[in-house]
């Protein structure tokens, strides 16, 4: 039989950062938000990769699916994750996901395991309208006070792709007081993380024990405030 869905009181796993089968991912946006559910999430973010296109149609597609969920514990966001974009494109393409009802933006930051244009970090952190930076890799200290001072959440990642620079992304937040949150990066259902695991990405990658409630409950409670959820 299948497990009890979790109470509202238990929902304590909150993911900005996932994709479907629209983009590069290998499951549907409704599979994706019945797994969440299933593993007492709070909330998840499906962000479809965009670059240089018209985002409205892939956001209305994914609004449709987010019908279903209405009044539902799980609280769906639907958005975009702007990817490998020149720099200097960066702000159009930001602006054109939000004019097309994007509820959350993030950015393909410089992770180590993709030839991302340099520079992208600089300009997602000069923004005012970017809500997280994903996987930054080896991201500045100047960079991470732009970012604090931008409002833009710095990403730690559990997807094995870009983990390798977790710590120093850790450490560089640590070092400034810059807000980060543990995302999955799932394309899969498979690949979604529960609270639990969450929590040992966040360990694992040298957030003190001190301020893991932050990482993994309050800035994302924000963020989702942020995004127009209660």
């Amino acid at each position: 039989m299948p497990s009890a869905r979790p109470s509202p009181a238990a929902r304590n796993r909150f993911d900005f950062h996932s994709h479907t089968f629209l983009t590069d991912g290998t499951s549907s946006a409704t599979d994706m938000w019945r797994e969440a559910d299933v593993l007492g999430h709070r909330a998840l973010a499906i962000t479809d990769h965009v670059a240089l296109e018209d985002p409205a149609p892939l956001l209305e597609r994914l609004r449709q699916e987010a019908k279903a969920w209405e009044n539902e514990a799980l609280q769906t966001l639907v958005g975009v994750e702007v990817t490998m974009v020149h720099p200097r494109k960066i702000p159009d393409v930001v602006r054109a996901a939000r004019r097309a009802g994007a509820e959350v933006v993030i950015v393909h930051g410089e992770t180590p395991a993709n030839p991302v244009p340099p520079g992208t970090n600089r300009v997602v952190v000069e923004l005012n309208d970017v809500d997280v930076l994903a996987h930054p890799g080896f991201i500045t200290v100047e960079e991470a006070e732009l970012a604090k001072a931008h409002d833009v959440v710095l990403e730690v990642t559990a997807r094995r792709l870009h983990i390798v620079a977790n710590g120093h992304v850790v450490r560089t937040a640590l070092e400034v007081g810059n807000d980060l949150i543990v995302d999955s990066d799932a394309h899969a259902t498979d690949e979604l993380v529960t609270f639990e695991a969450a929590r040992t990405v966040a360990r694992g990658a040298g957030v003190p024990d001190a301020m893991l409630a932050r990482v993994l409950t309050e800035t994302p409670r924000r963020l989702l405030r942020r995004c127009g959820k209660p």
